[in-house]
């Protein structure tokens, strides 16, 4: 069933898409999917978290087009298609009082404007399935929480006719997931096989200071650990923002692959019925031609609405500030207590554990 199909990521910096998801990407390619990869930003304003290239002269020169060339390699080896969105990272404010995100950066954009440059995205690749970050942005990043806010507006957006009607023609993509982070069970899990096998931890500071974020919804495992190689390739061709002897590589392959062998998405809305026992994206759309003849009927009907926390259908400029303003805060916060978020791979999440105006989008292939 999977077998043509296509599936839209949409992702706040390069690198995301290697860290949150990359083995569900290679696993449904390598079925005869297609992925389209979108990147919301260029990751200007990352920093270099690989100390093994903090003083190398061409990155410092150029770092802009060091993570478009990061990208370019990490796609290959997903095999996905890859959208630059266009909008300039927003960088997290540093110091005491917190300083404004600079202006023209991608939280900051006006709404109408974002939204418009995903709804042609996905009117012209026409997704079965979207991905994105849950309302608290996954990692409490602004980038993050725009990307979500961005996410759920488009794919309100995309099908109605009336919205953006010189876009592209409408198309309503039928399922939208959050990405899975880690789960407290998923980190006791491998933490207890590590220690099981006489090996350290890399999660001990970890779940000492675990700190809840948020109650999630109905999860979807993705079966994919014969792709977790695949995985760790990926990001590993981000090389500015991972240290491939670092923390992400420290538990076993075998390990990784017997104890927790899934990705996890959260249902966040659907337009068809899905099982309860879902472990695929795709799940519900029966083939690629009813669910093509589906996604363009003006008559849908919400099947499954798991959003939690939203900030309103129609968030106000306002609300959306506030939002990224809160985000802020709390990345600062997680920081200071080494909690779960501070372990992402973001390129300018500004962590010391390895996580990491409008141009015309721009789609590259293989």
């Amino acid at each position: 069933m999977v077998q043509g199909m296509r599936l839209m990521a949409v992702h706040a910096h390069p690198d995301d898409e290697s860290s949150k998801g990359a083995a569900t990407t290679a696993k449904y390619v390598a079925a005869g999917a297609t992925v389209r990869v979108v990147s919301c930003t260029g990751g200007e304003r990352g920093d270099i978290l690989n100390e093994k290239l903090k003083n190398d002269a061409h990155i410092l020169r150029d770092l802009t087009q060091v993570r478009r060339d990061e990208m370019k390699a990490a796609q290959q080896v997903l095999g996905c298609e890859h959208t630059w969105l266009g909008f300039v990272d927003s960088g997290l404010p540093e110091g005491d009082p917190l300083p404004p995100l600079p202006e023209g950066c991608f939280a900051l954009e006006d709404l109408e404007v974002t939204t418009e440059a995903l709804v042609r995205v996905i009117r012209e690749f026409r997704p079965h399935v979207m991905t994105t970050y849950d309302e608290k942005g996954g990692y409490p990043h602004p980038d993050h929480v725009m990307c979500h806010t961005v996410s759920m507006a488009a794919f309100e957006a995309a099908g109605d006719p009336e919205r953006y009607p010189h876009a592209g023609e409408p198309w309503q993509p039928l399922k939208i997931y959050y990405n899975g982070g880690w789960t407290k069970d998923r980190l006791v899990a491998l933490h207890q096989a590590m220690l099981d096998e006489g090996l350290e931890s890399p999660y001990t500071d970890w779940l000492a200071n675990w700190q809840p974020r948020r109650q999630g919804g109905r999860v979807t495992p993705v079966p994919c650990g014969e792709y977790f190689e695949t995985r760790d390739r990926a990001l590993r061709a981000h090389a500015t923002q991972v240290d491939p002897d670092g923390f992400w590589f420290k538990v076993p392959m075998e390990l990784q692959q017997r104890v927790w062998g899934v990705e996890e998405f959260e249902l966040a809305v659907s337009y068809v019925p899905v099982p309860d026992d879902e472990d695929d994206l795709f799940a519900g759309l029966e083939s690629v031609e009813a669910a093509d003849a589906r996604a363009v009927r003006r008559d849908h009907e919400l099947v499954h609405d798991g959003r939690v926390g939203e900030l309103s259908d129609e968030p106000s400029e306002d609300a959306i500030e506030e939002a990224v303003d809160d985000a802020v805060e709390e990345a600062r916060e997680l920081d200071d207590t080494d909690s779960d978020a501070t372990h992402d791979t973001d390129s300018d999440d500004g962590v010391t554990v390895p996580a990491d105006r409008r141009p015309a989008a721009r789609v590259e292939g293989d």
